[in-house]
């Protein structure tokens, strides 16, 4: 019976990752959605490990990736293999949320206790609120169409995966891979956009 499509590639092999991480230094989308798709269950389990909490590493998860797109450039295998490099991100960034939910105060204030706030958006939380709009479409115009289209039937039609894949007429794989390599090029641009305006304040508060 003849198949619908080519059966899928087997995932790269840990000596492969290096490749990978130097594909993803010139630019290479889809090998850094190869490399999550290769090792991030890895990462993943030492994320949790550390943290002993699923929904921390899962966030964790995806800012390792962020930082491994925005560092591939300075990888270099003849100092270690990618999976030790990724490994190492991860113990890291784990170690940071641990210590920064350490840091954080178990509740509230007792003065906050009296305080009576409006249900409805002050000014300030609307303008932050269209700020934030204004980073996210900025950021989106920046990813490859393909990326974007993906993600924004996702995030904003609130389309199923499976639905993307059977409207966009492409495997399903593609479409996750697709969606998972934009939203880790999505996070570091936004980090990018939002530091922007912080940088230019500062600028001028010391002139």
């Amino acid at each position: 019976m003849p198949q619908d499509r080519p059966p899928a590639a087997p995932p790269p092999s840990e000596e492969a990752w290096n490749g990978l991480v130097e594909r993803a230094a010139d630019g290479d989308q889809s090998a850094m959605a190869q490399l999550y798709d290769a090792s991030s269950a890895r990462v993943f389990g030492l994320a949790v490990r550390i943290l002993r909490d699923r929904s921390a590493a899962e966030d964790a998860v995806v800012e390792v990736y962020a930082q491994a797109w925005r560092d591939a450039s300075s990888f270099d295998a003849r100092r270690g293999n990618a999976r030790t490099w990724l490994m190492t991100l991860a113990r890291s960034r784990a170690i940071d949320i641990l210590r920064s939910r350490r840091r954080e105060p178990p509740s509230e204030p007792l003065e906050a206790a009296g305080e009576v706030h409006s249900s409805g958006p002050g000014p300030e939380d609307q303008s932050s609120e269209l700020q934030r709009r204004n980073y996210v479409r900025a950021a989106l115009e920046n990813l490859h169409p393909e990326q974007r289209e993906a993600i924004e039937l996702a995030y904003f039609s609130y389309f199923s995966h499976s639905e993307i894949a059977s409207k966009l007429g492409q495997p399903l794989g593609t479409i996750k891979s697709r969606i998972r390599s934009g939203m880790i090029v999505l996070r570091d641009l936004l980090e990018h956009l939002a530091a922007a305006p912080v940088a230019r304040a500062s600028r001028e508060s010391e002139r």
